[in-house]
């Protein structure tokens, strides 16, 4: 592991607030071990391991049904540790990939065999070295043709430049942690106020409102300065909002958070039961198990 990263909690606290029955935990990662899946050579970070089942131990302490794991660039494209992962968990696990445009339709078959559903493109520069977006048009066509959606991990600062690209998709796009916005600037002002005009004008595009560790300058316990965000993505699209947990929290050097205090963050950013379930129970089974949300809907006879 690089010298000044943490170890994420090994005893986190159980969150006061119970979860509904079913909720998913929809960003989080499986790390290793580095003896039996290397990291990536070219990886610009190296983790600590933070192997299946941890994980699983992780989302039953905190009262998760389910989640979907994301390749993260320490892998590289080499999604070995998240495909044996989605295999151990029998169905209780979707992935995200990370592809390069080679890839054949035997390997993505074979992923979508394994539970992946997405795949990640990263343009944040200080972890991966992003690609000219119209470059990856051909892979979206590809990988839309599997019903699979991409995931999107950019900085605040790259938005207006993405803008057009994220908007003229013709997929489900889902951004990672609301784009990373700088949380000493107005939650109302121009610069997050792009965000919501994406969000709100192209239905297309979900938002996770994950990672107040990492967006927040005021800290933990609360990361009171993300609220409002937050707050405000999950009230203009409350059909089109995800959250997870991030575990294990790579490249957190200024504190390692509580896991059971991030879920009750949850509440502060949706306060109702409704907005609860539509963000933790109904939009991941949606976009991840879209097969038992059409068997849950009772089937309608047309009127003769």
């Amino acid at each position: 592991m690089d010298e000044g990263w943490l170890i994420y909690q090994q005893n986190p606290s159980r969150p006061e607030l119970v979860l509904p029955e079913g909720a998913v935990d929809a960003h989080c990662h499986v790390f290793g071990p580095e003896a039996t899946f290397p990291y990536a050579p070219e990886r610009k970070y190296t983790p600590a391991d933070a192997p299946k089942e941890r994980l699983w131990a992780l989302r039953d302490h905190l009262g998760f049904a389910r989640n979907v794991l994301v390749q993260a660039s320490c892998h590289g494209s080499d999604n070995r540790a998240l495909v044996n992962a989605l295999r151990d968990a029998a169905g209780l696990a979707r992935g995200i990939a990370v592809v390069t445009p080679d890839v054949t339709d035997a390997e993505l078959a074979d992923l979508d065999t394994a539970g992946v559903r997405g795949v990640r493109f990263n343009f944040v520069r200080r972890l991966a070295d992003p690609p000219p977006p119209q470059s990856l048009l051909p892979l979206i066509d590809r990988v839309r043709g599997l019903g699979w959606h991409i995931v999107l991990y950019f900085e605040a600062s790259d938005l207006p430049g993405l803008y057009d690209f994220i908007a003229g998709l013709h997929t489900i796009a889902v951004i990672d942690h609301m784009g990373r916005p700088d949380v000493t600037l107005d939650p109302d002002g121009a610069a997050f106020g792009l965000l919501l005009r994406l969000l709100t004008e192209h239905d297309h595009v979900w938002c996770k409102v994950s990672c107040p560790e990492r967006l927040s300058v005021a800290g933990p316990p609360d990361y009171r300065d993300v609220i409002p965000f937050a707050a405000r993505v999950v009230a203009a699209v409350p059909n089109r909002v995800l959250w997870g947990t991030d575990w294990p929290h790579p490249n957190m050097k200024s504190h390692m958070p509580d896991d059971g205090k991030l879920v009750d963050f949850i509440p502060k950013i949706a306060p109702t039961d409704e907005l609860r379930r539509a963000l933790l129970v109904d939009n991941p089974h949606r976009l991840y198990w879209p097969e038992e949300t059409a068997r849950a809907e009772p089937v309608r006879r047309e009127e003769t």
